[in-house]
Parts: C-alpha cells; sequence; structure tokens
C-alpha cells in the first residue's frame, strides 16, 4: 500500500505566488510538524509557490528531507483576469471541467497535471508522500478519484487541510485527517 498525504498551505497573506505565510500560517505550520509526527513520510513534494513551500519547509527540515517543487502542483489559473464573479466561474468549471475562461485553466486540464505528480509516486519506490498545494487543484484532484467532490467540498477546505490517500489499488481511500 502507498499513501500519499495532499497538504494545503497555511494562511497566507495573499494569492500571488511569492505570497507569505501569515503570522498564524507560520504556526499552522509548525502544527504540522507534530501533527506528522508519528506517520512515515519519505519525500516531499511541494508547489513551487512561497506560501506553500513554507507551509511544510518546517516537517522538512525536522525529517532531513529535501522537498522537491514541482510546477505541476501550483495553483490553477482560473482566468487571465480578475473578475468580481469569480466564485460562479469557479463554481462552474465544477459542473463542466472543459469549461476554460479566458487565459486560465480547465479543471479537467488542472487534475490532469495533479494527477501525472501521483502516478509518478506511485510508480516510484516510495511508499509514503507529503504533496503541498492549494485549495482549488486539490479539491480537483480529490474529484478524480470521488466524483461527489466538487465546489461545495472546496469551499470547506482550511488552511491548512491535509488528506490522506491509500493506495490499495486504482482509487485509494479518501479520508480528511486534519482537524483544525
Amino acid at each position: 500500500m502507498k499513501t500519499i498525504y495532499v497538504v494545503r498551505h497555511g494562511q497566507a497573506e495573499g494569492q500571488e505566488p511569492g505570497a507569505k505565510l501569515t503570522e498564524n500560517g507560520v504556526q499552522q505550520a509548525a502544527r504540522l510538524v507534530s501533527f506528522f509526527g508519528g506517520r512515515q513520510v519519505d519525500c516531499i513534494l511541494s508547489s513551487p509557490f512561497k506560501r506553500a513551500y513554507s507551509t511544510i519547509l518546517p516537517l522538512a527540515r525536522q525529517r532531513g528531507i529535501q522537498i522537491q517543487t514541482d510546477e505541476r502542483l501550483a495553483e490553477r489559473v482560473l482566468s487571465g483576469g480578475s473578475h468580481p464573479e469569480w466564485r460562479e466561474m469557479l463554481r462552474r468549471t465544477y459542473d463542466d471541467l472543459d469549461l476554460c475562461w479566458e487565459g486560465g485553466e480547465s479543471g479537467r486540464a488542472a487534475m490532469k497535471r495533479a494527477a501525472a505528480v501521483v502516478e509518478e509516486v506511485l510508480n516510484s519506490h516510495y511508499t509514503s508522500a507529503v504533496l503541498v498545494s492549494h485549495g482549488n487543484l486539490i479539491s480537483l484532484l480529490l474529484k478524480l478519484y470521488d466524483d461527489r467532490i466538487g465546489f461545495a467540498e472546496w469551499e470547506r477546505l482550511t488552511n491548512p487541510d491535509v488528506y490522506q490517500l491509500s493506495f490499495r489499488d486504482e482509487l485509494p481511500e479518501i479520508q480528511r485527517i486534519w482537524n483544525p
């Protein structure tokens, strides 16, 4: 069996790639170290966005594991511009995974890149990995394995959040294990 922990980054100062963790986000990152205390972790892969990398850095240091950044774990771009109705736009992309707003990425395309990271971990020698990413991409990855997951589940994600994917067969058992 292989286990993949999917971690949403801690509370951040903004959405841009260089946004730092807030003071609360720094404390959340420290809490993740004790949260993972009794769990095996063989490798850590992270979005290159600062808030994701900074969220898992304390655990990586404590375990002596080098973080591998992977562009495929970066935040999904919904559209090329700023829109006041972005939440409704996002909701619609869960109903139509091929819907792609101008300058953005479809839900299906985002799922595909996240799934490629998971497949590489499953085909590696690692038995337990941590993937650190962003709420929209994480919810789409979970939806790939359980179609009941959608916009409402995205709305319920917390910063941070942790899901455990246990692979015995092709479809994993999905369990939310973070208790905020």
